[in-house]
């Protein structure tokens, strides 16, 4: 097998690379905001309650949050060519599933599929881009790219979905998900480079056993948790199995020969600080969009369409920016791009807790614009901060652990907030319903519903001439948890910047600098063979 480095390989492959690799994050996550938008018309469709309804999001999002360092080995060591058509081929799979779907569990089976997909190709292919581009400083430029590939498939996805469902019923949502992802898995059997990880690394199965079992209990105890109570003894077992197992986690890298997450990583400053913004800050943005596509449908009562107008002031601005805050890392420190970008997104935040029932297009669209630059800030800078800051043999670890970060605040969000949400709403619900003049046994009967049902099943009751009231109680009450989400959102994101503020100013590398031999890059084999 012939053998060339980066730095000899001719032009055309280190653009086949990086292309395929943004091709591989936009098929990762056109389904995150098309299903967003589209869960009003799930709810509806399939007779689901709010928490069923945020299993749908996180069945996508556990198990990416729980593979995605796993994947990140296997590319290491298997080839991430191989890796990164697997991912394809899950995504492409778990999209039909869902596509077929007659009952929430096989969206929800649809959805882990998928994100089993995505845990493949998130880190796959930011460790294709640090192959192709082992200069830290021009890598920069093409992980703006890269970002920009990203906030391309959040803008389409929810168009996408709000045209389908002007004319198609929900399940459609993922017919473009399945053909982008079999078109791209034929092209890169054609025209994807191979690349492997120097020296000699093994899969750790003890670490990813304990790290899946943490991950999913503890995401299972915050979603039943709020759903019922936190003093219910499987709730109480799930939190306590998420500790031990996260303990034994710990246990288990320590005394690894090959871990899956290196520890000693956390010794870079930048690094430590870069993976827990990711964390933090995704745990409050992606529980408020689930809020918000709520908001939506239950408050604003817009078409899917018209929902997806709307979100996509805030990927669209990141789109445009993903490329040039690439560039700006050149002049600009990610010590002031990642916390101001966080200012901003919590100024943004703060500032739709006066959205109301009646807020217009333009007064919510400026807002959830600001959202979008406080993003185009951070996502781009934090991502090459984290590749950047270790030695360069450790770079697909450190970009699949900054990712497998992100993703458990991206899975506990909507558990998290969803929770916060509907308890908030449905506590309020008696006072507002006694307001617009229902006699207490029917506010009662109304609220019984909420609790027992969901918000969204108060929406569906057929109460004749109180029909009116009651809609506006429910969305003033679901008003009151979605401002309360909003401030609980806002302050993760300062907490995230105070993070950013203190460490990205220490010193980027704790850890001694490692020799590295040079790193081998298999040439592709015709027809992929």
């Amino acid at each position: 097998m012939n053998v060339t480095t980066t730095a000899t390989a001719p032009p055309e492959r280190r653009a086949s690379t990086i292309v395929m690799a943004c091709v591989g994050v936009f098929v990762a996550y056109l389904p995150v905001t098309a299903v967003a938008v589209s869960l009003p018309a799930i709810q509806r469709a399939l007779d689901t309650s709010t928490s069923q309804l945020s299993w749908v999001q996180d069945a996508f999002v556990l198990p990416m949050a729980a593979l995605i360092l796993t994947a990140g080995v296997f590319g290491d060591v298997h080839g991430r060519r191989k890796v990164f058509q697997a991912g394809l081929a899950f995504s492409a799979v778990g999209a039909l599933v869902a596509l077929c779907a007659q009952s929430i569990q096989v969206v929800w089976a649809g959805q882990a599929l998928a994100g089993l997909g995505a845990a493949a190709l998130l880190p796959t292919t930011l460790a294709m881009i640090s192959h192709a581009v082992p200069d830290h400083r021009e890598r920069g430029k093409f992980i703006g790219i890269w970002a920009t590939a990203l906030m391309a498939s959040l803008a389409l996805g929810s168009l996408l979905a709000g045209s389908i469902l002007e004319h198609f019923a929900w399940r459609w949502i993922y017919l473009p998900s399945v053909a982008v992802a079999l078109t791209a898995l034929a092209v890169s059997v054609r025209v994807l480079p191979d690349s492997r990880a120097p020296g000699t690394r093994r899969l750790d199965w003890g670490g990813q056993l304990t790290a899946m079992l943490a991950i999913t209990a503890l995401v299972y105890g915050i979603i039943e948790g709020g759903a019922t109570s936190f003093t219910d003894v499987k709730v109480m077992v799930a939190l306590s199995t998420a500790a031990v197992s996260a303990v034994a986690f710990v246990m288990v890298e320590r005394t690894s020969s090959s871990p899956m997450l290196d520890l000693t990583l956390f010794r870079s400053p930048a690094f430590t600080a870069t993976t827990l913004i990711a964390m933090i800050s995704f745990l409050g943005l992606i529980g408020f969009f689930f809020a918000l596509s709520l908001y939506f449908g239950l408050v604003q009562n817009l078409t899917t369409l018209q929902g997806a107008l709307r979100l996509v002031a805030i990927s669209g601005v990141p789109l445009v920016l993903g490329a040039p805050v690439g560039q700006l890392m050149h002049r600009v420190s990610p010590r002031l791009l990642i916390p101001g970008g966080l200012l901003v997104t919590s100024g943004a935040l703060l500032s739709l807790t006066s959205i109301g029932a009646d807020t217009s297009y333009l007064s919510l669209t400026w807002r959830l614009a600001l959202l979008g630059l406080g993003m185009a800030l951070v996502v781009t800078p934090m991502t090459a901060t984290a590749v950047s800051s270790v030695p360069f043999h450790q770079a697909g670890m450190a970009a699949a652990a900054n990712n497998a970060f992100r993703q458990v605040g991206g899975a506990l969000g909507p558990a998290v907030l969803g929770a916060i949400l509907t308890t908030k709403a449905v506590n309020a619900l008696p006072g507002h319903l006694t307001d617009a003049g229902l006699t207490p046994a029917a506010a009662d009967r109304i609220a019984s519903t909420a609790d027992t049902d969901g918000l969204g099943a108060v929406a569906g009751l057929n109460l004749g001439a109180d029909q009116g009231r009651v809609l506006g109680a429910l969305s003033e009450s679901f008003l009151d948890g979605l401002h309360l989400c909003l401030v609980i959102a806002a302050a993760l994101s300062l907490l995230a910047a105070a993070v950013g503020a203190v460490l990205l100013r220490a010193p980027r590398h704790a850890a001694p600098p490692v020799a590295v031999a040079p790193r081998p890059e298999v040439q592709p084999q015709p027809h992929g063979v």
